[in-house]
Order: structure tokens, then sequence, then C-alpha cells
């Protein structure tokens, strides 16, 4: 299999580029059979598009293999810092092979680098995956609004806040490079259903980025129908949580029958490991159950978030309330970083958080009652 699926369309001042990427983890191959049915039944039509679009396959080895990752997670390394070192050093330098993922990042961020250097309008990207558990799909993003307004397009619940949780995810390392970034979980590994979500959510964003005119594309309108039936009963949007991490020693079992933004209660047992039960940290939604060997993530528990703070937090950052957030008792910037703001949350500890992330801040660090948040994005 080929990295570059496919490259179609047109480039020219203000044409917006998409760049659909799919199998980032080798056991989701759902997001590169999608991309291929797409790029298949686009092509002859190629040339009826206002902007381009290009299917990128993300982690070829471990594809290949049917294994998440060969040697780690190629999904958990696009930090900064990462992304930084990765640029220095070069094949070889140790003396030893390079690890697999160490190739594919390296390689696909090369395709990705000229992408972004090609473009001469907006550039979005749809980082499509699947799930090891079952249930309904749903979209996250790096929280900033323009990438909000985007997923929304998608008639899929929304989960916000995964990034407070999960660091070095392809979407939001490229929204820190300007892109407007989805990232589109579409089902569980191997249900068709899942492969079926996925092409029907590379025909929605054609449209909503403006590579295909309104209309141009007769398979839209089924697409969403096709989405707005399989979360008919799901929330809108979702909050993030709560993240329970694991690491192989621990030997964490997921209890069956668990799905995507299924209820659990306060106290309910949801899994074993080492240490004897895991217990449901609060009365909400579980997502993202592990039931796969390889995976760092137990599972995580969202709560539907009201469309009425979602309209304070837009209202909010529209009129820059981030700039004067600082002058709030117990919250200031930053001294060396001033993306960041310090919460002594001895004196902010009844608002700090909640305020902060309506404004797109997320938890980085803690220390006691120091608390720093990062907003990596921003409107």
């Amino acid at each position: 299999m080929e990295r570059v699926l496919g490259r179609l369309g047109r480039h020219g001042p203000g044409a917006p580029t998409l760049i659909v990427v799919g199998g980032v983890h080798g056991n989701e191959p759902a997001g590169v059979e999608a991309s291929q049915r797409v790029s298949r039944v686009l092509a002859p039509r190629a040339d009826r598009l206002e902007g381009s679009v290009v299917f990128l396959v993300g982690n070829l080895q471990a594809l290949a293999l049917g294994r998440r990752f060969v040697d780690r997670d190629l999904n958990r390394a696009w930090t900064p810092e990462g992304v930084e070192e990765l640029r220095r050093r070069s094949t070889g330098d140790s003396g030893e092979p390079p690890i697999a993922e160490d190739v594919e990042q390296r390689e696909l961020m090369a395709i990705l680098d000229a992408v972004l250097d090609e473009a001469q309008g907006p550039v979005y990207l749809l980082d499509l995956h699947t799930t090891s558990g079952s249930g309904g799909p749903f979209s996250t993003v790096a929280d900033a609004l323009r990438n909000r307004q985007v997923a929304l397009n998608l008639p899929v619940p929304l989960v916000l806040g995964l990034e407070e949780l999960v660091e070095g995810t392809l979407h939001e390392y490229l929204a820190t490079r300007h892109c407007i970034t989805v990232a589109f979980e579409t089902g569980q590994h191997d249900e068709p259903a899942a492969v079926d979500r996925a092409e029907a959510g590379i025909w929605i964003m054609l449209e909503a980025t403006g590579v295909a005119a309104a209309g141009a594309l007769d398979e839209v309108e089924p697409s969403r129908e096709r989405l707005e039936r399989d979360t008919a009963r799901l929330p809108r949007v979702l909050e993030m949580r709560y993240r329970h991490p694991v690491e192989p020693e621990d030997a964490f079992r997921m209890h069956a029958g668990y799905g995507n933004f299924q209820r659990v209660r306060r106290g309910e047992i949801l899994a074993e490991d080492r240490n004897g039960p895991v217990l449901a940290p609060e009365t909400a939604r579980i997502l993202m159950p592990l039931y796969q060997a390889q995976g760092q993530d137990g599972f995580f528990v969202v709560r539907s978030f009201s469309n009425f703070w979602l309209a304070v937090s837009r209202g909010l950052r529209k009129v820059g309330a981030d700039r004067w957030v600082h002058w709030l008792p117990g919250i200031r910037v930053h001294p060396e970083r001033p993306e960041a703001r310090i919460v002594d949350r001895r004196v902010a500890r009844f608002y700090a958080l909640q305020l902060l992330h309506l404004l797109g801040y997320r938890r980085h660090e803690e220390d006691g009652a120091r608390l720093v948040v990062v907003r990596q994005v921003r409107d």
C-alpha cells in the first residue's frame, strides 16, 4: 500500500485543502478503506472541485501486521517537543536501526510539510479512527472555535476536552500549525458500519470545507442522513471528565458489554486490574472502553455539555476574555510561558478551572495547590 492514496482537485489562491488520514493506528483500517472508496468515486469528477483533497495512510507497518502499533503509539507522538526531536534526529545517528514509528512519523511528516507549503488557502484535517468497543461514533477537536464549527457539520456527538487527558495526537499537532482539524471515531474496529460512517464523514467534510461547492456532490445528503440515524438518541456535545490510564503491568481487564456513551453509575465496577476492581468515578457515560491488547487508555468518562455553556464559551472567546482572566484572584500569567496561566487553587478553587475550560485552557501540570493550564490552539 502506498502512503498517498490519492490527490485530487486544484490549487490556487484561496483554494482550500482537505487532508484525510486513516490508519494512524494499524488495527484501524476503516479510514483507509473509506478513503480508497471515496478517492475512486471522486476521481472522475475531480475537475469540478473548488479545492484539493489528499488521502493519506498513517502507519503502514502496523497496518500490515494488524496491530495498533509496532514499537510505540504513533498517535501519541505529535507533541511539539517530540516532533522537533524527530526532525533533529537523522536515521542511523545512534548506530541502531530506527524504531518502526520513527520511520512512519518521519515519512508522514514530510508529506504533511509539503502539503502545507503548497497550500494557498485554508488547510483542514479529517483524522479517521475507530474504537475497540462498540457504540456510537463521535468527533473530537483541539478546542478552538474554528475546529468546533467545522466538526459540528458532522451530525455526531462532539466530545470536548480530550486534549487535556491525551497528549501527542496528530489532529492537535496540526491544529498548532494553523490547520482546522477534526478527529472522527467511526465505530468498532471490525464492523462494516465503521467504514460506511468514515466514508460518510469524508463526503460531508468535502462540502463543509469548501473543497466541493454546496450541492455539487450527490453523496453528501445521504451521508448526513446516515450519521443522523446512527446517533439520533445521543447528546450533541459532551465534555471529558476522566481518563483511566493503564500500563501493561497493570493487568487491566475491561468487563464485557460496555460501549460508547453507555450510562454508568458512580461506584459501578467497570474493570479489574492487579489492585482489584476499577470503579466508575461518577455517574455519567463511558467512552472508548479498552477491548484490545495494546493501548494506554482503559476507558474515558464523559457527560453532556449544555448548549447554554457552549454559547457562553463562544461569547467569552469572541470578546477576548482570555486577555483579562489573569486579573482574577488566584490566576496569573506564567513568567516563562506567555500562553500558560498559573492557578492557585487555594484562592481560585471555586471557579478557576471551569472558567478556564470555557476559554479553551486545559490542565497541563499540577503540583499541590499550583495548577498550570495551557491554551495550545487559539481562536
